[in-house]
C-alpha cells in the first residue's frame, strides 16, 4: 500500500481537496443528530416553535450542503483514482517494454494482460473508493465514539464493548481473503492466457477440430476459478453474518438500556434520538469494515502481482557510460562467442570476422542455432562467452536505443497490426513519406500487389494480417525493414514462403539498394543464398564449414549435401564442381 500511496501523493492537490470536502461532509453530517436531539428536546416537547423552525432550516441547509460537497467529493476522487489508474497502468507497460526477449520467453501474454487489466482495475476501485471509505470509517468511528461517552458513558460503554469480537473477526478475516485474492488473480491469469491463445489460434482449432477439446479444457479452468469465487462467497457467509448480529445486537441494547435511562429521567428523549444518530456512525464502518477488507485484499494481492514485475530489473540494459555514434558502419566480429539458455550452450565458440556492405547467409538443421545468433547482435539475449564487437565497440558499451535503432529485422514470425498496410510500413520509420514507402515496397516485391487492393497502400488488414497469403505479409515485412534504411539488415527465414522466382527478384533487389547494408540472411534454399560474400553452415551450436558457394561445393560437406538434395541432378553437379 505504501509504493500506491507514493502515486496518490504526486496528487497532493486533488487529494487534499477532496479529503477536505469529505471532512467538510462529515462535519455537517455529525452535526445532524445533535439537531434531532434540540428538535425533540427543545422543540417538541418544549413546545417551542421557533426553535423547530430553525432546527428545520438547518436540517435543510445540511442536506443541500452535504449534497453539494458529496459531489465535490466524489468527483476529486474519481479524478485521483483514474489518475493513479493510468500512471500505474503507463509505468507497468513501459517497465514490461525494457524487460528482455528471455523473461517473455517464460511469461504468459494472457497473465500479463491481467496485470495490466484486472490488477491495476482493482488498484483504481481501491484508491476511488476504498481510500474514501477507510478515511470516513476512521473519523466517523472515532469522532462518533467520543460524542457518545459524552452523551452518556455507561451506554455508550455497553454498546462498544459488544463491538470488540467485531475487530477480532475483521482481522482473520483479512488473512483469510488475501489468500483467496491471489489464487483467483492466478487463475485469473490462467483463463485469459487459454482464452487468448484460443481465439487468436481458432484457425488451427477449427482446422482439426478440436472445438470440444478447447471447451472442455476452458470449463475446467472456468470451473476451478468458480470454485475459488465459491470459496471466497463462503468465508464472507461466515464472517460478515457475526459482524450483522453484533451490530444489531448493539443497538438492541442502545434501545432496551437507554429506554431504562430515560424511564428513570437519567437522559431526555432527544438525547436517546441523538444517541441512536451517533450509533449508527459506529455501526456503518463497522458493517462496511468488510467490504473494506474485500477491496483492501483484493488491492494487497494485485498490488503484489503488479510490483513483483516493477520490481524486476531488466538484465540487459544500457551502461550509464555508453557509446553513440552519429551512424554505424556496420563491421562485426564475432570473437569466441558462446551462448547458453536454461544453462545448456546453444551457441559455441564461433568466430567471425564481417566487413562492412558484405552479406551473411546462415544455415543450417533447426535448432543448430542460427536465429540465436543474429538476436546476439541486438543485445536481445547476452553472451554467456566472448564479444562481439560493431566498429569496433563492444556491443555491451553501446546505448540499446541507438543499437537498435540502426538494425533493420525481419523476424522469422511474421507479425503484423491490425491497422493500414502504410502503418505497418511505418511502424519502424515513422518519418517516412509516402514515396519511400512505395520505394521499399519495391524492392521488397510488395508494389505490384499492394496496389491491387482497393485502398492500395491504405488498405486495412486485420490481426496479424489475416487476409494476406504468407507470402505477402513476409513481403510487408521486408518492406517495413527496408524502409528504416538501417545499416545492419537481418533476414531471418523472411522469404520462406516465397515462390523462388519472386525470392531471386528480390534478393536481386537488396543487391542494388543505395544502403550499402551489411545484411544476414537465415534461409533453407541455396538460392537464397548461393551469392553471398560468405555462407556459414550451423550444426550443435558450431560452425561446421563457412566460406563461398564455390568454395563450399567443393568442400562437399553438408552444404554440398544440401545442394544436392535440392537440385537432384548430380551429374551436372559434379561438372560444376570440376
Amino acid at each position: 500500500m505504501t509504493r500506491i500511496l507514493k502515486y496518490v501523493s504526486k496528487y497532493k492537490v486533488l487529494l487534499i481537496i477532496g479529503t477536505l470536502s469529505m471532512l467538510a461532509v462529515i462535519g455537517v453530517d455529525l452535526f445532524m443528530p445533535y439537531l434531532q436531539q434540540i428538535f425533540i428536546d427543545d422543540g417538541v416537547i418544549a413546545g417551542n416553535n421557533s426553535i423547530i423552525i430553525k432546527v428545520l432550516i438547518g436540517i435543510l441547509i445540511i442536506t443541500i450542503t452535504k449534497s453539494i460537497l458529496g459531489y465535490g467529493k466524489e468527483f476529486l476522487y474519481d479524478i485521483l483514482s483514474v489518475k493513479v489508474h493510468q500512471d500505474i497502468k503507463n509505468d507497468l507497460f513501459n517497465h514490461i517494454q525494457k524487460l528482455e526477449f528471455k523473461y517473455f520467453d517464460n511469461m504468459n501474454t494472457g497473465e500479463l494482460m491481467s496485470r495490466i487489466g484486472e490488477d491495476v482495475e482493482n488498484i483504481w476501485q481501491t484508491i476511488g473508493f476504498g481510500l474514501r471509505l477507510f478515511i470516513e470509517n476512521i473519523i466517523y468511528f472515532v469522532v462518533s465514539t467520543v460524542i457518545l461517552f459524552k452523551l452518556n458513558f455507561e451506554l455508550a460503554l455497553a454498546c462498544f464493548i459488544i463491538m470488540i469480537p467485531i475487530g477480532f473477526i475483521a482481522i482473520k478475516l483479512e488473512s483469510k481473503f488475501g489468500k483467496s485474492y491471489e489464487e483467483i488473480s492466478d487463475q485469473t491469469a490462467e483463463i485469459n492466457t487459454t482464452a487468448q491463445e484460443n481465439i487468436a489460434g481458432v484457425r488451427l482449432v477449427k482446422a482439426f477440430s478440436r472445438e470440444k477439446y478447447e471447451i472442455n479444457k476452458f470449463l475446467k479452468m472456468n470451473r476451478t476459478y468458480y470454485d475459488l469465487n465459491m470459496k471466497q462467497a463462503k468465508i464472507i457467509g461466515d464472517y460478515f453474518p457475526p459482524i450483522e448480529f453484533l451490530t444489531n445486537v448493539s443497538l438492541v441494547i442502545m434501545i432496551v438500556l437507554g429506554g431504562f435511562l430515560v424511564m428513570n429521567d437519567e437522559i431526555t428523549i432527544g438525547v436517546l434520538v441523538a444517541f441512536s444518530g451517533y450509533i449508527w456512525n459506529l455501526i456503518w464502518p463497522m458493517r462496511s469494515l468488510g467490504e473494506l477488507i474485500d477491496l483492501l485484499s483484493r488491492n494487497s494481492a494485485s498490488a503484489k502481482k503488479i510490483f513483483e514485475i516493477m520490481d524486476r530489473e531488466p538484465e540487459i540494459k544500457s551502461k550509464k557510460e555508453c557509446y553513440r555514434n552519429d551512424s554505424i558502419e556496420g563491421n562485426i566480429v564475432f570473437d569466441n562467442v558462446s551462448f547458453k539458455y536454461n544453462d545448456e550452450y546453444v551457441l559455441k565458440n564461433i568466430n567471425l570476422d564481417i566487413k562492412e556492405g558484405s552479406t551473411v547467409a546462415l544455415m543450417g538443421t533447426t535448432g543448430s542455432g542460427k536465429s540465436t545468433l543474429i538476436n546476439l547482435i541486438g543485445r536481445y539475449y547476452d553472451l554467456a562467452n566472448g564479444s562481439i564487437k560493431i566498429d569496433n565497440v563492444d556491443i555491451k558499451d553501446y546505448d540499446l536505443d541507438f543499437l537498435r535503432k540502426n538494425m533493420s529485422i525481419v523476424p522469422q514470425d511474421t507479425f503484423l497490426f491490425s491497422d493500414s498496410i502504410i502503418n505497418n510500413i511505418k511502424f519502424s520509420n515513422e518519418n517516412a513519406d509516402y514515396e519511400e514507402v512505395k520505394e521499399a515496397a519495391s524492392l521488397a516485391c510488395a508494389l505490384d500487389f499492394i496496389e491491387e487492393l482497393d485502398e492500395g497502400l491504405y488498405t486495412e488488414i486485420g490481426e496479424r494480417g489475416i487476409g494476406l497469403s504468407g507470402g505477402q505479409k513476409q513481403r510487408i515485412s521486408i518492406t517495413r525493414a527496408l524502409v528504416r534504411k538501417s545499416k545492419i539488415l537481418i533476414l531471418d527465414d523472411a522469404t520462406s514462403a516465397l515462390d523462388m522466382e519472386t525470392e531471386h527478384r528480390l534478393l536481386k533487389n537488396l543487391s542494388k539498394r543505395e544502403e550499402n547494408s551489411t545484411t544476414f540472411i537465415i534461409a533453407h534454399r541455396i538460392s537464397a543464398v548461393k551469392n553471398a560474400d560468405v555462407i556459414v553452415y550451423l550444426e550443435n551450436g558450431e560452425i561446421k564449414e563457412k566460406g563461398t558457394h564455390e568454395e563450399l561445393l567443393k568442400l562437399k560437406g553438408k552444404y554440398f549435401d544440401i545442394y544436392c538434395n535440392q537440385f537432384k541432378d548430380f551429374n551436372e553437379l559434379e561438372e560444376e564442381v570440376v
